[in-house]
């Protein structure tokens, strides 16, 4: 390219109404780059969304869009493109002729264009955001970034000479020190190519000698030399050049002219793990699916990628896998300069058939394949793009699958690539063209993350297991008595009911492959997913053309329930209970030593798919407060403390025993590290001492130490914290403990137990005694479940799905909002949200539902529900009836007494029970709790 005009600016605008074409004269003006939502035109979207964010204008059908342009002297006769950034279904007309139509969602649209006579010229483009050749995925969802339409990235022309280069491709050759480059020369005549490369953002300035080529009309490749001390690319040290390549004619004057982005690497599947010029990594990855609630569109511009993937790499991410999407090349570009390994996937969610299944439809699978190869050509010379998607959760012909694998990986084998992201659900198999494979299990048992939706059962780890820290996947990657290469036999195949997308759908599973074992890197998939409650003060910051009226139902349906002013500790409490289950679901990660990476589920919400809070960042990828980078990174890094224990609840004098290690993917670790640690109880040191052990070269795995300590013999309940720390580091970690007394085998003896509100209970009530109510939870129908776990994704989805499966609905509780300056648990002391001193207690309970009760009848301990449902939830409530005082828990307290966490809280119940601080701040009839206890 020699020189350009820049079309961005003031545009004309007509929306096309009814079909009937472009009616001049043209009404309205728009400012491009842009989108009609995003300039609020055309009429008022009167539908509100509950389940994603509310597009408020938009318009999906053709618009138009035009403007002049001069062409000078300089410009006229010279060859041309027209280039559109980020479209949807184009035709442009130039000076009222139409000179075609382009339809990728993925790559820029570009339109050559005949040598232009100087003067004015007037160009239209008519866009349309309907009628796609295939659903699009998150490039086209509302649930992410909405359907828009507009031109969003640079609109210009682009000017060359008689001669240009095109098709460049640039590879690495890591070994040689030298990039291959290859293109096309578009001339009638031979060239001279003249190569330089210079550093970019590199303390040490690297530049290259300049060199000359000879080319001839056709397909060309050279090998160009960095030379012995080239400067590589990885996480590490992003290092670039910008590789510059001028065409001359046989003048020697200039005819085209291209800077190029480049790294030199080499990352490559290495064992189990990927690695990056030789050095092993570990891939902490998150989910990305364009989501941008201020613009309704995602940015073209480096620096707001920047800001964006810096924020996730703050938080210890260095890899993106975008779903059913890919994003544009500033996100490439930010990516490059920060060190992110990138994986755009084909926007396809779906099946694949093949030319005798039912609903086959050739043209959509073409085009799919087509958008592959425009995204491997527009975006394949960025060094961040190391990896590649065929689509989301995928079913259909494995064998049609691989054959797209085996051409993509024919025509471009710059990047790693799988055959999509958690395929075949239930019954996958690696593919022989498979470079990686990314899913979250091998068989039905076979679970390599920690939660899954309840359509999906089994649930993982973290929603179902005592609490501890002992999880890895090792032994469902390879399971115990299996070699590497070894795999059994073959099930039969069938229909199953599967989650397919946000709904339900019955397939054909095929010939199922057994206990195979994988022979590439496995990457966990989606993992996480742990919900938080709405933050209501988030409603004012969508001032852009998405307005969060979800949120607007969620809080008067909260408020319709007369628990509106609660909201603000439904959210904080839930979401501390989020960054626990998130902290546990990684740790089980980096423990797993067979795993080659995961991608998160999320960092930041996601506003659409019924509203999925899943992150510890909001939409805006601003924290929502609930844990700082710095603390999120001892759980998420390229260098991860570790202590195995099997538990987190210990009785006085009992020995803690830990097993410390450590995962370290970060380059340049010294040979020896020194650990330290210390277990303090109730903030003073109670044990510490020091360890060290090697880091051999390689190594990613190094067992530091066994710590036993028998602990204190406690007179009441102590909270322990066991702190590591590498010397000389930002590595560190700790991790909350509790200790118990010795107590009584029958902490609530001598205090009056009922399953019923009987006969026997009134008197003693009428009477003015204290009793305690302990429905049995099995019998309980007017309450939820005990579930400590914070409810997966979010409910309505989830419910939805369960019940066109004809399967369990999930529980959809998110954890507790507990008053812990309540008596009721001076003995007990607790934060105000869910610890794992209370995981027994609640999994061996019910919560009563109070949606009938007196709105001033609160709970002292209440379980969160969530924002579809709104129950008020009771675990523990008191009110006094007529004389006497009333406690009520639906609780299994023989099963709870069980534990010394379970008999500390029912000592504490006992304690205030037989105290003068029980008084009941509401006063209830008998009929008012025989109504709750039904």
């Amino acid at each position: 390219m020699l020189s350009k005009i820049s079309l961005e600016g003031e545009w004309k605008l007509q929306l096309e109404e009814n079909g009937q074409g472009l009616v001049l004269p043209f009404t309205d003006v728009i400012t491009l780059p842009g989108t009609t939502s995003h300039a609020r035109k055309g009429p008022k979207n009167r539908e509100v969304l509950v389940g994603a964010l509310t597009d408020e204008y938009l318009f999906e059908g053709p618009v138009w869009y035009s403007r002049e342009f001069v062409i000078t002297e300089e410009q006229a006769g010279k060859n041309g493109s027209l280039y559109l950034e980020r479209t949807r279904l184009t035709t442009v007309w130039l000076d009222g002729r139409e000179i075609g139509s382009r339809d990728s969602l993925n790559t820029a649209h570009v339109y050559e264009l005949p040598q232009l006579l100087p003067g004015t010229h007037t160009l239209t483009i008519r866009v349309n955001n309907t009628g796609y050749p295939t659903k699009g995925g998150h490039m086209t969802s509302p649930d992410t970034q909405t359907n828009w339409n507009g031109i969003t990235g640079r609109i210009e022309l682009q000017f060359y000479g008689e001669s240009r280069l095109s098709g460049i491709r640039l590879k690495s050759d890591l070994p040689a020190r030298l990039v291959q480059i290859s293109a096309t020369l578009e001339s009638e005549q031979e060239a001279v190519l003249v190569v330089s490369a210079k550093s970019l953002n590199s303390d040490t300035a690297h530049t290259v000698e300049e060199r000359e080529y000879a080319v001839t009309p056709g397909e060309f490749s050279i090998g160009y030399e960095l030379g012995a001390d080239a400067l590589l690319w990885s996480e590490f040290a992003p290092r670039l050049y910008t590789v510059t390549l001028e065409l001359r004619n046989g003048a020697g004057l200039p005819a085209d002219r291209q800077e190029i982005l480049f790294g030199l690497k080499d990352f490559r599947a290495d064992g189990d793990k990927f690695s990056i010029n030789g050095e092993q990594t570990f891939l902490r990855g998150k989910h990305d699916g364009l989501i941008f609630p201020l613009t309704g569109y995602a940015p073209t511009d480096v620096e707001e990628w920047l800001r964006i993937l810096g924020i996730a790499k703050s938080y210890g991410i260095n890899h993106y896998r975008f779903h059913t999407c890919c994003p544009p090349e500033a996100a490439f570009t930010a990516a490059d300069l920060l060190g992110i390994y990138m994986q755009p996937e084909l926007p396809f969610w779906g099946t694949i058939t093949v030319e005798t299944d039912e609903g086959h439809n050739q043209a959509e699978q073409d085009y799919l394949i087509s958008e592959g190869y425009a995204i491997l050509r527009e975006f394949g010379n960025h060094p961040s793009f190391v990896m590649m998607s065929l689509g989301n959760e995928l079913w259909g012909s494995k064998e049609r699958i691989d054959s797209f694998l085996a051409d993509y990986k024919a025509f471009d084998d710059r990047p790693l690539y799988t055959q999509g992201s958690n395929n075949h659900q239930w019954v996958p198999e690696v593919l022989e063209h498979d470079d990686f494979f990314s899913g979250v299990r091998f068989t039905r048992d076979r679970l390599f993350r920690g939660s899954y939706a309840m359509c999906d059962a089994p649930l993982g780890h973290v929603q179902t297991a005592l609490p501890g820290t002992m999880k890895d996947y090792d032994d469902q990657i390879v399971p115990a008595g299996f070699q590497n290469g070894e795999g059994g036999a073959a099930g039969a195949g069938g229909e199953i009911l599967i989650q397919y997308g946000t709904e339900a759908k019955a397939v054909q599973a095929g010939g199922e492959s057994g206990e195979w074992i994988p022979q590439v890197p496995v990457v966990s998939h989606e993992i996480g997913q742990y919900a938080t409650f709405p933050n209501f003060e988030e409603i004012g910051k969508y001032t852009g053309p998405l307005k969060a009226e979800n949120f607007v139902i969620f809080r008067e349906r909260l408020e319709s329930k007369g628990m509106g002013h609660q909201a603000a500790e439904f959210f904080a409490s839930s979401g501390q209970l989020a960054v626990a289950c998130y902290k546990e679901e990684l740790e089980a990660a980096f423990r797993s030593r067979r795993l080659a990476g995961f991608q998160l589920l999320d960092l930041q919400d996601f506003s659409g798919q019924g509203t999925a809070l899943v992150g510890v960042l909001d939409a805006f990828m601003d924290s929502k407060g609930l844990i700082s980078p710095e603390e999120w990174r001892t759980f998420c890094n390229d260098a991860v403390l570790l202590a195995r224990f099997p538990k987190f609840n210990y009785a006085a004098g009992e020995a803690f025993t830990a097993h410390v290690e450590l995962s370290c993917f970060r380059s340049g670790m010294p040979e020896t590290v020194k650990l330290q640690w210390e277990l303090a109880v109730e903030g003073n040191t109670y044990a510490e001492g020091s360890a060290e052990a090697a880091v051999p070269a390689g190594t990613h795995y190094i067992d530091i130490c066994d710590l036993e300590v028998s602990l204190p013999v406690v007179q009441t309940m102590q909270k322990a914290t066991l702190s590591l720390q590498i010397a000389g580091s930002d590595i560190r970690k700790s991790y909350d403990l509790w200790i118990y007394p010795e107590q009584n085998s029958n902490p609530l003896a001598g205090i009056h137990v009922f399953k019923k509100l009987t006969a026997e209970a009134t008197a003693l009530l009428d009477l003015g005694a204290n009793v305690l109510l302990m429905p049995q939870p099995e019998l309980l129908q007017n309450a939820v479940e005990g579930y400590y776990c914070t409810d997966f994704w979010c409910y309505p989805m989830f419910r939805s799905i369960s019940e066109s499966m004809n399967r369990p609905v999930p529980v959809g509780t998110m954890g507790l909002l507990i008053d812990n300056t309540h008596p009721v648990l001076r003995e007990f002391p607790s934060e105000a949200y869910s610890t794992y001193p209370w995981w027994t207690i609640v999994e061996n309970s019910k919560s009563i539902i109070m949606d009938d009760a007196d709105h001033r009848w609160m709970p002292v301990v209440q379980t969160i529900d969530n924002f579809e449902r709104n129950h008020k939830l009771s675990f523990l409530s008191e009110c006094s009836v007529g004389p006497g005082k009333l406690l009520i828990c639906a609780l299994d307290a023989a099963k709870v007494g069980e534990t010394p966490e379970g008999r500390q809280f029912l000592a504490s119940v006992a304690t205030y029970m037989n105290s003068a601080e029980f008084k009941p701040g509401y006063t209830a009839t008998a009929e008012e709790v025989n109504r709750l206890i039904r």
